[in-house]
């Protein structure tokens, strides 16, 4: 019996970590070039006005200020920032690298200053005299949407970006024969990702062989290398894109920004390279904002708490200009907004605005998160209004196990899913009955707890390329390249881009057990367009599903030759071979074995004469999935309202997700805690405000509230384990699973608090001034 342990499906220690823990780590702003320079962005401090002039004499004259650069400098020199998501009769507005003759959000900016320092561009930019004519700022997604609403883009004429309708009359019809119908309205706050490293990007040109190097923190180096070519109308192979560690991205990195355009543009422009790293305030005002969305939900219902359809309109607040994604990303809302429940039937509208703010984007789970605090509201809903229990509506409704593959209503095909199962594990360990008795002794002696439940699902792992739009000039597949050296190590060369998700371990696990050799003797590379085969990088949840299925693809076909070699050594049929401890042995005899490195050294050596094989030993594979993953589960969260206070307490909060096969549970928990975190943030704690004048007033973190540690309750994991058919491994992606999951489970429970006073519904955090006025309020009073 081979000794080695098996590694997938193991609990083990991130690999990345001791360097990133000890400070050895090489992020972007860390890179220190020859002769390096240094970009300061001047900004807009109005939400909307005509640029009168800009005088940038004093910023040029200021010691050490190598150029300053106006939008009038560069308009037309290069591509715009670029939008690859289209949307029928959508209004895409040009979207420059500088403002020209008029500014659109407080943050856009106006004009650049490189120097021979940082601090000297910077004090250069407060030279720079603006004259403004401020005008009227659309700030109110709603009012956006009306014909009277101050047009941002003027050759527009109004402020819809796109309208979009998905009828369907059997919906009208179930609203007319519903026992009840429920109603709500819900805000999708806009959030900030909050990346702990904020964007950064240095570039490079070497005027002798004409290459571009590129460093930035990107989630997707190889369509950043795409875009920046072509807006720079540069030869793709003439352009090197480097992701060195990335602090965080949560699809916020999952962009090209005007920034990643102007420093390549500048470095080729100067001659020298060129460095910017962005300030925590631009971070708030210049980055892109997830969510932002006005709901209006219906849904008919039977008196036995059958839900037969769901109706929505969906105001979209996507801000001044379209970034990667922008209009894309609420789509998933109406696809999704039934959730894991079998509604017969949905439509839904969505009214997509321009306002004056920064433009809106992906951020963790983007626009599931928003499509599953419908469902789960609607649940609960369903519940009060009947006064049933919650559970027994979520049994009601559920999608049963043996229906899948499921058609959805949006004309979606679930993969698998075991919806009971998930909550049935999540009942056992909150305890639920005793716990619904517990609260009403509780109640009686004036102290409110609430359960709130989320049976969620989300899809992810992008895919098939057709979903996924021409202009984004890729598809939604993957790839990876296996190379085993002469020496026996093995180097994976993966097209995705982790950035925290940990596939520097569980990727390394994979090879261990597939080819036999130790983790240690695995080396996984990424980030480096320079290096590895194109790929598409890390969003989606797609890291394992997508790029562990290209990896085991590629590791199948070295595997294949390396049974022909040591076949031929060892007189043996190839499939009559097995991988394990170093070795390749008789399955039937494991004692008639050859080292690995045998292979290797012939592989290498090719002396053996093994016939119909070339030399080496690598192979290279791009996985493209024949349909998206759907993973689920439930949370349940428990708290505590102080009436007198509106402060909500923890009491517990439960998690049991399924995301298929695992490879390693220690990521799988990692990935579920941090999503936890955001979803709860969402719920309680953070949100972007703009005032009428479309000035950002969560601008810092003085103002804009990011939980700390303290605030976050004891998570209690658990998972159901119901493997995927769309690939070979069973994996389904988990990273935004705790943010899509959280979020409706911590209102739902707040508002089961409160169920006693009348509550029905707050918007978004819930603070606890928020929660202490609803309860004045239905208790009659004036808050």
């Amino acid at each position: 019996m081979p000794i080695t342990p098996k590694m997938v499906g193991t609990r083990i220690k991130r690999r990345e970590d001791p360097r990133l823990i000890t400070g050895q780590a090489i992020y972007t702003d860390d890179l220190q070039l020859p002769g390096m320079l240094y970009m300061s962005v001047l900004r807009s401090i109005y939400a909307h006005a005509a640029i009168n002039s800009i005088d940038i004499t004093n910023a040029k004259a200021l010691a050490g200020v190598v150029a300053v650069y106006t939008g009038a400098d560069i308009d037309g020199l290069t591509g715009p920032v670029p939008c690859v998501a289209e949307v029928p009769g959508m209004k895409l507005p040009h979207h420059p690298l500088l403002a020209v003759g008029k500014v659109r959000y407080v943050g856009e900016p106006v004009a650049v200053v490189i120097a021979t320092s940082r601090y000297v561009a910077r004090d250069a930019t407060d030279l720079i005299e603006v004259e403004y004519d401020a005008l009227d700022a659309v700030v109110d997604p709603e009012k956006a949407a009306e014909r009277d609403s101050v047009p941002i883009h003027e050759t527009f004429g109004d402020n819809i970006a796109f309208r979009t309708e998905v009828p369907n009359p059997a919906v009208e019809q179930a609203l007319k024969e519903a026992d009840t119908v429920v109603k709500l309205r819900i805000v999708q706050q806009r959030l900030v990702p909050m990346a702990m490293e904020p964007r950064a990007t240095v570039a490079q040109w070497d005027r002798g062989t004409k290459q571009l190097t590129v460093w930035s923190s990107t989630q997707i180096p190889h369509l950043l290398r795409t875009q920046i070519a072509e807006a720079l109308r540069l030869p793709e192979n003439h352009v090197r894109v480097i992701a060195p560690e990335v602090g965080g991205g949560f699809g916020a990195k999952l962009n090209v920004y005007r920034e990643e355009l102007m420093v390549p543009y500048f470095t080729m422009k100067l001659g020298k390279p060129v460095k910017w790293t962005q300030a925590r305030r631009e971070d708030f005002a210049a980055t892109i904002h997830g969510r932002g969305q006005v709901q209006y939900i219906e849904a008919a219902v039977k008196k036995d708490g059958t839900v037969t359809a769901m109706k929505a309109k969906l105001v979209l607040d996507l801000g001044a200009y379209f970034q990667f994604f922008t209009p894309m990303i609420p789509s998933f809302t109406g696809m999704l907004m039934h959730g894991a429940y079998k509604v017969p039937a949905i439509s839904f509208e969505q009214i997509a605005v321009f306002t004056n703010k920064m433009a809106t984007d992906a951020y963790r789970g983007a626009g599931r998160p928003e499509a599953a605090f419908i469902a789960e509201r609607v649940m609960d809903a369903v519940a009060t209004e009947l006064k049933l229990d919650p559970v027994d509506v979520r049994r009601k409704n559920f999608i049963p196990k043996t229906a899948f593959p499921y058609a959805t209503p949006a004309g979606l095909m679930y993969d698998s899913g075991n919806y009971e199962g998930a909550l049935d594990k999540a009942l056992q360990m909150v305890d639920y009955v005793a716990l619904r008795k517990e609260q009403e002794a509780l109640r009686k002696q004036g102290r409110y707890i609430g359960i709130g439940l989320s049976s969620y699902i989300e899809i992810c792992g992008l895919g098939p390329s057709v979903l996924l739009p021409p202009k984004m000039k890729a598809g939604g597949w993957e790839s990876c390249t296996v190379r085993v050296d002469p020496a026996g190590t093995v180097t994976v060369f993966t097209g995705i881009s982790p950035h925290g998700q940990g596939q520097e371990t569980s990727f390394a696990q994979m090879v261990a057990d597939e080819l036999g050799v130790g983790i240690d003797d695995v080396v996984v590379l990424h980030g480096d367009t320079g290096l590895m085969q194109y790929g598409i990088g890390t969003f989606g949840s797609r890291g394992m599903a997508l790029g562990g299925t290209s990896l085991k693809m590629s590791l199948d076909k070295v595997k294949e030759k390396a049974r022909k070699i040591a076949s031929h050594l060892m007189e043996a049929p190839p499939e009559s071979l097995e991988f394990g401890d170093g070795k390749i042995f008789l399955k039937s005899d494991e004692t008639k074995a050859i080292t690995f490195q045998q292979v290797v050294e012939a592989a290498y050596g090719f002396k053996a004469g093994v016939p119909n094989i070339e030399p080496g030993l690598e192979a290279t594979s791009f996985y493209e999935p024949s349909n998206c993953l759907f993973p689920f589960g439930t949370h349940i969260a428990v708290v505590e309202v102080d009436a007198d206070t509106g402060d909500i307490t923890f009491r517990r909060y439960i998690a049991v997700d399924d995301c298929g096969n695992i490879i390693n549970p220690m990521l799988v928990e990692g990935q579920v805690h941090g999503g936890i975190a955001q979803g709860i943030a969402q719920a309680l704690y953070e949100e972007v405000v703009y005032d009428e004048n479309g000035q950002l007033l969560t601008g810092s973190l003085m103002d804009y509230a990011v939980p700390k540690a303290a605030m976050m309750p004891w998570m209690e994991l658990d998972n159901t384990v119901t493997p995927t058919p769309v690939n070979p491994l069973g994996v389904k992606g988990v990273g935004e699973a705790g943010t899509i999951g959280s979020t409706p489970a911590v209102v739902n429970a707040v508002l089961d608090a409160l169920a006693p006073f009348g509550v029905k519904n707050i918007d978004m955090p819930l603070r606890p001034e928020r929660v202490w006025r609803a309860i004045q309020e239905a208790k009659g009073g004036h808050a």
